[in-house]
């Protein structure tokens, strides 16, 4: 049998590898491992290949779980401003783009190095690639059997994920290795993700693929002392399936199937009022009237789905008439049948339930020395660097724990 370490981390992620460096740091003995041949792959794709990789507005009213306090320790002893000064210190360029968002000025590949550096910095050994096949428990320590051999351990962190874009190895290992110590699981869903309508419903949408607009959409209910809903504003993206775009991506991670979600394509507009405003003064067609402020490939496929003629005169129409338009305007409201999937998601809510874990050290409460980190919890961050943020703070969490 191999000899003893202090730590075994499985998943060579953002929150892996965040976790390896900061006990390797300390002292621990650290072996991590990971299945894939190439380190990081989700760092290296994601932000366009230039890693959205926090976001300085972070804060716990960011992220969704069944527990919504529960990433707030975490998230206060391990701050954005805590990973700008890593990656300063490294010398990584680096911009905000749009709402707090921050971005390599070159690669994500930097972001990967770094996290790199950091962990041989802590002397950790890496196993990979290397599938892990099981996790046993001893009395007083853990076995991790991988294909290269078992490797007993005092504490094993899970950092392996969710099930967001399986081509690059998302898989189920955490929720299984959960459910083998018998924690509970939230149930996994794909989150920040397009989302899909009947064929027959979208077909008067189909040719508006392509059109994008800032719009605002919301879902659910945002009132009362739970609000079970949220409003974004951000842009839209007709697709030929659906609807994608920064804000569908928002709205997706709080839509619960079988409800509508609610669109203001115009939200700085009244448009009810103003076409009953301008019917006097305003003597153009509706569709040009309706193309002042709107794609007009969108005003034609908008007017042609609500039963609307594009040629009829603004001020021969009814009141009436303007105030139904104005409220597909407003206020579309579409039902999704379904999403893209985890082809297409960018995270995975739901995961490890949050009660289970101390929000401190992110251990497992009735499995002394099992961890649980990063996406394989039920912390879900909103689109824009919050998911990566969690991943560097419940890492943090972990790896000073150990």
């Amino acid at each position: 049998m191999a000899e003893l370490v202090d730590v075994v981390v499985i998943g060579a992620g953002a929150a892996g590898m965040m976790c390896a460096a900061a006990a390797g740091q300390r002292g621990r003995q650290v072996v991590l491992v990971d299945h894939a041949g190439k380190l990081a792959e989700k760092i290296r794709i994601s932000g366009g290949g230039r890693c959205n990789f926090t976001n300085v507005n972070t804060t716990p009213a960011n992220f969704l779980s069944e527990n919504p306090h529960f990433a707030r320790s975490a998230l206060s002893r391990y701050t954005a401003q805590d990973f700008v000064a890593l990656v300063k210190k490294y010398r990584i360029a680096h911009h905000e783009k749009h709402k707090g968002q921050l971005f390599c000025d070159d690669s994500a590949e930097q972001i990967i190095a770094m996290l790199k550096a950091e962990c041989d910095a802590g002397q950790v050994q890496w196993h990979m690639p290397v599938k892990v096949e099981e996790v046993t428990q001893e009395a007083d320590h853990f076995i991790v059997h991988t294909s290269t051999g078992p490797i007993p351990t005092q504490a094993v962190v899970i950092a392996t994920g969710g099930l967001s874009i399986p081509k690059i190895g998302a898989t189920d290992f955490g929720y299984r290795i959960a459910r083998q110590f018998g924690l509970a699981i939230v149930e996994p869903r794909p989150a920040l993700v397009p989302l899909t309508f009947d064929e027959a419903q979208w077909q008067p949408f189909v040719p508006l693929a392509g059109i994008s607009l800032e719009v605002d959409v919301e879902t659910g209910s945002l009132k009362g002392k739970k609000p079970t809903g949220a409003r974004f504003r951000e842009d839209l993206l007709f697709t030929h399936r659906g609807l994608s775009g920064p804000a569908i991506l928002q709205i997706s991670s709080f839509w619960q199937p079988g409800t509508p979600i609610t669109i203001n394509l115009l939200p700085e507009m009244d448009v009810a009022a103003t076409l009953i405003e301008g019917k006097g003064t305003i003597k153009k067609q509706l569709d040009n009237v309706l193309s002042q402020w709107l794609p007009s490939r969108l005003v034609d496929g908008l007017l042609g789905a609500h039963g609307f003629q594009p040629d009829a005169r603004l001020a021969d129409m009814p009141d009436a008439q303007l105030r139904r338009l104005g409220q597909a305007i407003n206020a579309w409201t579409v039902t999704p049948n379904g999403s893209e999937g985890y082809r297409k998601a960018e995270v995975t809510r739901g995961g490890v339930d949050t009660k289970e874990l101390s929000q401190q050290t992110m251990m497992a409460n009735k499995v002394p020395g099992l961890y649980f980190i990063g996406e394989s919890v039920d912390v879900t961050g909103w689109l824009g660097g919050y998911n990566f943020q969690w991943a560097w703070s419940s890492g943090m969490a972990a790896g000073l724990a150990i």
